[in-house]
């Protein structure tokens, strides 16, 4: 492993755990030759993902996309920065859990709505008022009444 302030690849571990996910392991580095500290991560490697866009475009699987759009839907609401990472490791875990090569964009929205919807409310119609496109107030409405019929 290169250190990431002298870019020496005389680096050794000093301690090893399991990061707070329990899905990957957290490691302290030391470079032997600059004395200076840095943390890595270790993760399963897994199956290459590709997203099938709305508009039927095809790019890499990117977790940091839908971090952006919980952090976003999450903006100012009493939802803690752990919450949201478990979130999104859950929204992945089922991603991946899968086991398919290819995955509407589509889908992974609907996963990430059915997640908020049950962190906060709020967060929730938010994140589908992007992700549906609501064109007016109306079909705004009709989302929130069919989320307070739901809660009943």
């Amino acid at each position: 492993m290169k250190c990431p302030y002298c870019g020496s690849d005389n680096t050794r571990v000093i301690d090893s755990r399991p990061a707070d996910d329990n899905a990957s392991i957290r490691r302290r580095r030391l470079c032997d030759d600059c004395n200076k500290r840095f943390t890595t991560y270790e993760k399963v490697e897994t199956i290459p993902l590709i997203v099938i866009k709305k508009d039927m475009g095809r790019e890499q699987y990117d977790r940091t996309k839908i971090e952006k759009g919980i952090l976003s839907a999450c903006h100012k609401r009493p939802v803690s920065a752990m919450e949201i990472t478990k979130l999104v490791d859950e929204v992945e875990t089922e991603i991946f859990s899968r086991e398919e090569r290819e995955i509407p964009s589509i889908e992974i929205g609907a996963i990430v709505m059915e997640r908020l919807r049950d962190t906060d409310p709020v967060a929730y119609v938010r994140f589908a008022s992007v992700y549906r496109e609501f064109k007016d107030v109306n079909t705004f409405m009709n989302e929130l009444k069919k989320m307070m019929l739901d809660k009943k």
